[in-house]
C-alpha cells in the first residue's frame, strides 16, 4: 500500500479556502467535504483536509495556533520546473494569497512562499533533479571535481 499524506489545516472561512485551493489547481473531493471540512486533492497521495476551527478543535485538546500570528507547520511542495512555481504562485496570489517574503534561489533550488487566505504557509519549490538524487553538494561542485 502505498503512503497517503493528509494535512489538516483550520480555516475560518470553509467556502473561501476551497475557492483558493481550487484556483491553484487542486479537487475537492465531495465524498469527504461537508459543512465542516473540505478534502483538498493535490495528487492520488497527497491530501489537505482544511477544517473549520471549531471542527479542527475536535481533533486535539491542545490551543489551535492562529496562522496569521504563528506557525504550527510549513507545508513544501515540489513543482516540476521553476517556471511551474511561478504559474502556482500567481494563481495564489490572484486568489487571495499573499507572498510573505522574497522567492528564495539557491542554484540547485527555487522556492516560493504563498500564505494562504488563512495564513497558512505553503512553500512551492522545484529542485534540479541531480541535486534532488546527488545532494546540493553535487550540483555545486565544480565540473570534474569529486562530490
Amino acid at each position: 500500500m502505498v503512503t497517503k499524506i493528509f494535512v489538516n489545516l483550520p480555516t475560518r472561512d470553509l467556502e473561501r479556502s476551497k475557492a483558493f485551493y481550487t484556483a491553484l489547481g487542486c479537487e475537492i473531493n465531495p465524498m469527504f467535504t461537508d459543512e465542516n471540512a473540505a478534502c483538498v486533492v493535490w495528487s492520488d497521495d497527497v491530501f489537505f483536509m482544511v477544517l473549520t476551527r471549531e471542527y479542527f478543535s475536535t481533533f486535539t485538546d491542545k490551543a489551535i495556533v492562529d496562522p496569521k500570528e504563528g506557525a504550527q507547520v510549513l507545508v513544501a511542495i515540489s513543482r516540476d520546473s521553476r517556471d511551474e512555481v511561478d504559474a502556482v504562485l500567481a494563481a495564489g496570489l490572484a486568489a487571495g494569497g499573499t507572498e510573505p517574503k522574497e522567492p528564495q534561489d539557491y542554484g540547485f533550488m527555487y522556492s516560493r512562499d504563498l500564505e494562504d487566505p488563512d495564513g497558512n504557509v505553503l512553500e512551492f519549490l522545484y529542485m534540479d533533479p541531480a541535486a534532488a538524487e546527488q545532494g546540493p553538494d553535487a550540483y555545486l561542485a565544480e565540473p570534474g571535481d569529486p562530490a
